[in-house]
């Protein structure tokens, strides 16, 4: 069998994906064959794989650091909230249901198998998979039927370490305290744990290093100093997108709706210097120096209409464009730009319809099945070329497509209509020179990175950087 490691966290976005990131770079660089895995994730980012499927954006990255084209059973089971008690479920890259938080454990017995069979599949004639846990084994309310945490460890008989946030404080009880939660055949699974974003002088932990280590009989691998780069990886979570704003430069400002979708394909903008984006929360007017207004993808479209309405959003939209403001909707923004967006099955949340901005002439219908797939495109109005995915369920249509944003091999995609566009095109700004094309036919200054590159960077950094303050050799040891 192949050999493997696991990390699990005191509790969620404590840096797991990044410590996952930074070993499978570490680990192809001493030519491993490795690859990273996460049985189960909960985010509405989500990245279209090589075999036509769609898995969390982590372990896409994670997937780049490895050296890999990302696969479906990196990730074989996704969960992506519509509402705060149900989620869209995808196994091994397809949907396979929608559900309520409280009839999720009856489908644990299917997933379950579709995860040990994923793990076979991303194992077989690899040296290494390094996974990644989700939340943190310490919610044991959750134990019965888990397959994300110590019930994945337990099945698969894969060593764990234990990743604490001190920057988030309490760490020695974050550590301590999962190790007294845990029953005794659970906690024999763990094998170490390791400090994660200390600011300042380690040496000022080295008592609670210790007392962590007499206290919970585990080896300590290391306490990881913050990675002041990590942002320009893709952001996993919403609350990753809460950057302090540049204060000057071209003013991309972003509506955060509670079920942002694919904001990933904002990380590029972030970091163009001659761009300021803002991520504008709940209850705030839109800026009137803003420049470009993106309404980003959702899970859920018609909530977040409801959800934009009620901060304002669409009164401020319609002034935005008055004074010759551009807006750009990326997939769900896209819909909502529209006339009407239908839900006749109920395939996104509840059966209905609601009336949409009304910026663009189109009409959008919900559809059963979900458009997958990896796009090659040309932007109309620059000529530049957009590798990008498509990943959605509905199906836009109306006069305003007349006026297409994109063509890809022949088929007119989304819609333009003055400063107004709309695509379902997700990763355009990835693109460097659409990027750049983009933003210069808008009036901003821009090319000023190369973003692959920079991300390529960044993890090769990532890697050495834990080489550097972590016992890498001692946690790849432990794989088996």
């Amino acid at each position: 069998m192949t050999r493997a490691v696991m990390i699990q966290g005191t509790g969620s976005n404590v840096g797991k994906s990044l410590l996952v990131a930074g070993l499978c770079r570490a680990a192809r660089n001493r030519g491993l064959n490795v690859a990273p895995f996460k049985p189960q994730n909960m985010s509405n980012n989500a990245a279209v794989t090589a075999d036509g499927g769609e898995i969390g954006r982590a372990q896409a990255v994670q997937a780049q650091a490895a050296g890999l084209e990302p696969l479906s059973d990196m990730n074989p089971v996704l969960l992506k909230p519509e509402t705060d008690t149900g989620a869209q479920v995808i196994l091994r890259g397809q949907r396979i249901a929608r559900s309520e938080a409280a009839d999720y454990a009856a489908l644990k017995p299917r997933l379950m198998a579709g995860v040990m069979d994923s793990f076979a599949a991303i194992g077989a004639g690899r040296d290494l998979v390094i996974v990644e846990g989700a939340g943190s084994p310490a919610e044991v309310n959750l134990r019965a039927g888990d397959i994300a945490n110590m019930g994945f460890a337990r099945a698969a008989g894969v060593p764990v370490v234990l990743a604490g946030d001190i920057d988030r404080g309490g760490v020695i009880a974050q550590i301590v305290g999962t190790r007294a939660v845990l029953d005794a055949e659970d906690a024999a699974m763990i094998r170490g744990f390791l400090v994660n974003r200390f600011r300042g002088d380690p040496r000022l932990f080295d008592n609670g290093y210790s007392y962590i280590e007499t206290s919970t009989g585990w080896s300590g691998f290391g306490v990881l100093p913050w990675i002041p780069e990590a942002w320009k990886l893709p952001a996993e979570d919403a609350i990753d997108l809460s950057r302090a704003p540049r204060r000057d430069g071209f003013h991309i400002v972003c509506l955060a709706l509670s079920r942002i979708a694919n904001f990933d394909d904002l990380d590029p903008l972030a970091q163009e210097p001659g761009v300021r984006l803002t991520m504008l929360g709940p209850g705030r007017a839109l800026p009137g120096d803003a420049d470009l207004v993106i309404v980003p993808g959702s899970k859920s479209t018609r909530g977040d209409l409801a959800f934009l309405r009620a901060q304002g959003w669409d009164v401020d939209l319609c002034a935005h464009v008055r004074r010759g403001g551009a807006v750009l909707g990326l997939c769900g923004g896209y819909q909502m730009l529209g006339r009407r967006v239908s839900d006749p099955g109920g395939v996104d949340g509840a059966a209905g319809e609601d009336v949409g901005l009304a910026l663009l002439d189109v009409d959008t219908v919900m559809a059963p099945d979900k458009r997958l797939a990896r796009v090659t495109a040309e932007h109309v109005a620059t000529g530049a070329r957009i590798d990008g995915y498509e990943i959605h369920m509905g199906r836009s249509a109306g006069p305003a497509c007349a006026a297409p944003f994109a063509r890809i091999a022949g088929r007119d995609e989304g819609a333009v209509a003055g400063r107004v566009m709309g695509t379902y095109l997700h990763g355009l700004f990835a693109d460097d020179g659409f990027r750049a094309a983009f933003l210069r036919g808008l009036g901003a200054e821009a090319g000023g990175i190369g973003y692959a590159a920079e991300v390529a960077r960044v993890l090769d950094d990532l890697a050495a950087h834990m080489e550097a303050h972590v016992d890498v050799d001692g946690i790849l040891a432990l794989a088996r």
